[in-house]
């Protein structure tokens, strides 16, 4: 019995032994368990930090590129401005040189018409002084000096020296006009010389303006090559044609604001159907249309060649002339009465702002300013800010 009391008694040490023994080995295991866990913790939350951080990087790096990019695209825009007022610059100059230079012909052409019924006059001049002076010879001095002399008939002596007198005074007449008419040929001469070197400066000064056109035109090509590099997404897109139309509609409103209506501008009201469009060609976009997305063509876009004449459809005054963002060289004309008409994308302006026009007059030269990547007119009327089909007013 004793035995077995001690036998259960080192049986249940042994058993606690082992108990605690395994307990203290539990321990031990989960210990590094949990320890594993928490490291495995914390390198996730170490590689989701390092994630955040990439991830901001890279966002703080796009929105650099973004405001790279419209830095760059601003800039562009700016050299696309001075490229379109650099070639505007240059076609004023060529157009008025040929302007200079028909006018420089149409004279050299009136000297030498003039030259000629000189040359003839001094001709005919000459002869009759020849025939004058022949006349004399055969007649002879020794006559007049006879009759002089003979004292017996004094009334004959008389009607001869009249005469004679007479043929004298005519003479003296005769060569008195072809002195004018010598004098008049040699001013017509020289002035006909000087417009002839006038000519020759201006087809030299033709050729310059025409190198320097080119060098603008290439410039120009390259800077729209770099806005085209710079791919903008539909809403990117859509965004830059609203803001470009806010701009203009901006403008119109202030022009509107200040604007002081004359009384001998009586607008269109009365014109619908009876007036000329501002350029022939054919229409490319017209009024209504789409344009980007939601907006509208608020006018239409004539396509033309490059420096035809754009003629404002009424008589007006010009209030706008100016490159304005989107649609480049651009020329708005007050008609009257609310009414105004826009004229876009040219090359070249051939009035300042308060000039009157009249029905027809040039007013500008087809381009394509503003980007426009073919040589066009874009046409817009309006009457009190609210824009116009431009097919129902010019036919």
């Amino acid at each position: 019995m004793r035995s077995f009391i001690h036998s259960h008694f080192l049986n249940k040490q042994l058993l606690q032994i082992v108990i605690t023994s395994l307990i203290m080995l539990s321990l031990l295991y989960t210990y590094p368990v949990k320890a594993a866990k928490n490291n495995d913790n914390e390198n996730a939350q170490q590689l989701h930090r390092a994630k955040l951080s990439d991830v901001q990087k890279a966002i703080a790096e796009q929105e650099s590129n973004i405001f790279d990019t419209n830095k760059q695209r601003s800039s562009l825009e700016q050299q696309l401005k001075n490229d379109d007022l650099a070639i505007a610059k240059v076609t004023k100059a060529i157009n008025k040189i040929e302007l200079d230079l028909r006018n420089t012909q149409q004279e050299i052409n009136k000297l030498a018409a003039e030259k000629t019924q000189l040359t003839i006059a001094k001709q005919k001049q000459e002869t009759l002084l020849a025939q004058q002076l022949r006349s004399a010879y055969t007649t002879g001095q020794h006559d007049y000096l006879k009759l002089l002399l003979n004292q017996d008939q004094s009334e004959k002596i008389q009607r001869t020296i009249s005469y004679y007198q007479y043929l004298n005074q005519a003479r003296i007449k005769e060569i008195d006009k072809f002195k004018v008419i010598i004098e008049q040929l040699s001013n017509v001469t020289i002035e006909h010389q000087n417009q002839i070197e006038h000519l020759n400066q201006l087809k030299v000064e033709q050729l310059q303006q025409d190198a320097e056109f080119r060098a603008s035109k290439n410039q120009r090509k390259t800077t729209l090559q770099q806005l085209s590099n710079q791919l903008l997404s539909s809403q990117q897109q859509l965004n830059k044609l609203k803001a470009e139309e806010n701009n203009l509609n901006q403008a119109l409103n202030k022009l509107a604001a200040i604007l002081q209506a004359e009384i001998d501008l009586t607008g269109l009201s009365k014109l619908k159907r009876k007036l000329s469009w501002p350029v022939k060609g054919n229409i490319l976009h017209s009024f209504g249309t789409n344009k980007q997305g939601y907006l509208k063509w608020k006018g239409v876009l004539i396509g033309a060649p490059l420096s035809r004449q754009v003629q404002t459809i009424h008589n007006g005054t010009v209030i706008f002339s100016d490159w304005l963002k989107g649609y480049g060289l651009l020329t708005v004309i007050d008609h009257g009465s609310g009414y105004m008409s826009l004229y876009a994308h040219n090359q070249t302006l051939l009035k300042s702002v308060g000039d009157r026009v009249e029905t027809g007059e040039p007013i500008a030269l087809v381009g394509q300013s503003g980007g426009l990547d073919q040589s066009g007119l874009y046409f817009e009327i309006r009457h009190r800010g609210k824009v116009l089909n431009p097919k129902l007013w010019c036919k």
